[in-house]
């Protein structure tokens, strides 16, 4: 396990990785787009996978959902993307250090919230199309009970999950990054993946899936307004958790260095390519 300055170190260079991305612009959206997608993947795993269970009224379900939703992230770290929750965590890291400027970071947060979006949108309007949660009604009922929940969620509620959601994803991936071992790397992602998922927090990215296959199929509690609304409260809260808690909470026990503070072959210590964190 490398130390928490030389894991601050190798994520100013994620950073500064993430801000010349923006470059090119085509290679950058596609990346963002992918990893809403494969979020997605994990929405559509997890009600086909626990749906059945909830529906037969056994206490497995929710432990199954947050078992499975781990194979999302994973997918992001490994094949690489850029995920606007975890990006949430590493630009203000690396702008605390002042490896990058904020406005840079804030661009490429808001570009990365856009691609996601954009392919959560696409990859939920195929699974509408595929007709796989029709095929399977247990699923379909799961996510129409989701929107329902979602629905009814206080503002304070919806934020105050967004926070709790991020830091559990942003601790899995600074983990990722301190860590050595691809094994224990997978299994970090798994533990605090399954952790929110079960609590039932909430994470926008994954939100952005649900809604779009709740607007496509009709579903009464998905509306357009319910949507950016839920999209607003859980980023903001995504950002506190990732941003303040996670990110500048380690920046501060990290001794709050700058680049010029920490050796410049600090490790880039990543699952896969180190911009998907």
């Amino acid at each position: 396990m490398i130390s928490i300055p030389a894991a601050l170190s190798a994520q100013a260079d994620n950073g500064i990785h993430k801000v010349d991305g923006m470059g090119s612009p085509g290679r950058f959206t596609v990346s963002g787009m992918l990893a809403g997608a494969y979020i997605g993947v994990g929405v559509v795993l997890m009600v086909s996978a626990a749906g059945p269970l909830a529906a037969a009224g056994s206490g497995w379900g929710k432990l199954v959902s947050g078992l499975v939703f781990g194979v999302a992230l994973t997918i992001v770290l490994v094949a690489g993307g850029e995920l606007v929750t975890s990006s949430m965590m590493t630009l203000p890291q690396a702008a605390l250090m002042r490896a990058i400027g904020p406005g840079r970071a804030a661009a490429a947060m808001l570009w990365t919230f856009g691609a996601n979006l954009l392919g959560s949108v696409l990859f939920a309007a195929l699974v509408v199309a595929s007709g796989v949660l029709r095929s399977n009604p247990a699923a379909g009922s799961m996510m129409t009970d989701m929107l329902a929940a979602k629905a009814h969620e206080g503002p304070v509620e919806l934020f105050a999950r967004g926070i709790l959601c991020n830091v559990l994803v942003c601790a899995a991936v600074w983990m990722t990054v301190r860590l050595r071992s691809e094994t224990a790397r997978v299994l970090v992602v798994f533990a605090a993946i399954l952790a929110f998922i079960t609590s039932g927090f909430e994470h926008v990215v994954a939100n952005m899936t649900t809604f779009t296959i709740g607007l496509l199929t009709g579903d009464p509690s998905a509306t357009l307004a319910g949507f950016a609304l839920n999209l607003a409260l859980v980023g903001a809260g995504n950002l506190v958790g990732g941003g303040l808690i996670i990110g500048a909470g380690y920046w501060f026990a990290g001794g709050s260095p700058r680049v010029r503070d920490v050796p410049k072959s600090a490790p880039r210590a990543q699952i896969g390519e180190v911009s998907a964190g």
